[in-house]
């Protein structure tokens, strides 16, 4: 169950995956990116690469023509990749269009209409469930769907959506019945972006540079056919895919741990203060080594996650932990890594900022770190209790 060393397959793909990352990317990030857009040329050529790297469509099941690998290969790639600002920070789509697992539950009209356009990247979609007042708590969604006949009439407000200004539909999360909340009060519907009563309210600037979107829905109607599943089985639907999200998380925080070790031994070696290397002076050795050895942890943390995950075992207080620990650590690790640079680390002209900024973000999205420890402390309260 436990990977603590990677089958050499893994192996020869991390190999091959960092060599193309140091020699493709790295060398490159500063100028790759248009705001928050990856520019075309360097998407074309890194989509090139990847195709190349046998990772193109890694997260598409075989019977639609994906590679399907497993998550702890998944992991892999996601922890080379976090070494590099090269890409954006959330949905590169560089290994592929960006398909959720939400749309591989899609039947008959549906899956033509949506899936198959979407693997042919004809069409684009995002996911909507995040809301002013619930962000970590969709229990508390405000965004209603009220049955009308054959129809459902949806209102609300979706916040922080990534994509929706380029997106054809969302997989949109809402409320059936708030009593219930996330315990069979939530469903999934897919819904046209351009169908009347849907618009883009505001957009965020946020500090890492992307800039998502503010999704309004006003007594937009929506045919019972456009429901995903089960009334009120919506989250259990996203439910299937936050393990997975959680690991993806804890793989790309170690490649971010990763490349701010190497940056930070490298430039303790360059710079000299009152006569002496940094490299040479305890305080620093000192956290490096500290970066070293929780990165070493944090890498246990996730293979064991995807290796259980893999295996069709319950992982979800591992997935949590693994989301947790990584993102912190990482954290941590960049901010180790400016502080040794200094004023250089403060610049533009390194990638430390840049990835700090990135990182911090992570330690809220997805899962805050708060309550990544509320559900952790529910299981070890009951564990040992």
């Amino acid at each position: 169950m436990m990977q603590f060393v990677l089958p050499e397959e893994l192996q020869m793909l991390q190999q091959n995956l960092r060599r193309y990352v140091d020699n493709e990317m790295i060398p490159y990030e500063m100028e790759t990116m248009d705001g928050d857009e990856l520019k075309p040329e360097y998407r074309a050529k890194f989509q090139d690469g990847m195709k190349k790297l046998g990772l193109w469509m890694m997260e598409v099941p075989e019977e639609h023509g994906g590679g399907e690998l497993s998550l702890l290969a998944k992991s892999i790639v996601w922890q080379e990749l976090g070494r590099t600002i090269a890409l954006p920070s959330r949905e590169d789509g560089i290994t592929g269009p960006v398909i959720r697992h939400i749309l591989f539950q899609l039947q008959g009209e549906m899956r033509e209409k949506y899936l198959m356009p979407a693997l042919r990247g004809e069409k684009r979609g995002c996911f909507a469930q995040t809301e002013p007042d619930a962000g970590s708590d969709p229990g508390g969604m405000r965004t209603t769907a009220v049955k009308d006949g054959d129809y459902y009439v949806i209102n609300g407000t979706k916040r922080f959506i990534t994509g929706a200004g380029k997106a054809d539909f969302m997989q949109l999360m809402v409320a059936t019945d708030r009593s219930k909340g996330s315990r069979g009060g939530i469903s999934c519907f897919i819904v046209d972006m351009d169908s009347p009563g849907v618009s883009l309210g505001a957009r965020y600037k946020t500090m890492m540079g992307d800039q998502p979107w503010e999704v309004i829905l006003d007594n937009v109607r929506v045919h019972k056919s456009q429901l995903v599943g089960e009334e009120g089985k919506g989250f259990g639907l996203a439910q299937k895919w936050l393990g997975a999200g959680r690991v993806k998380h804890g793989s790309r925080a170690l490649g971010v741990a990763e490349r701010a070790l190497e940056m930070g031994v490298k430039y303790s070696h360059q710079r000299v203060t009152f006569g002496k290397p940094l490299a040479e002076r305890q305080g620093i050795q000192w956290q490096l080594t500290d970066i070293w050895m929780n990165l070493d942890i944090a890498t246990l943390l996730v293979r064991r996650a995807a290796s259980m995950l893999d295996d069709g075992l319950e992982a979800r207080t591992e997935a949590y932990h693994c989301k947790y620990y990584s993102d912190e650590m990482a954290f941590q690790a960049i901010d180790r890594c400016l502080q040794i640079h200094g004023g250089i680390g403060l610049t533009t002209d390194l990638p430390i900022e840049r990835m700090w900024r990135q990182q911090r973000s992570y330690r809220i999205t997805e899962g805050a770190s708060e309550v990544m420890r509320t559900v952790i402390a529910r299981y070890v309260m009951k564990a040992f209790a």
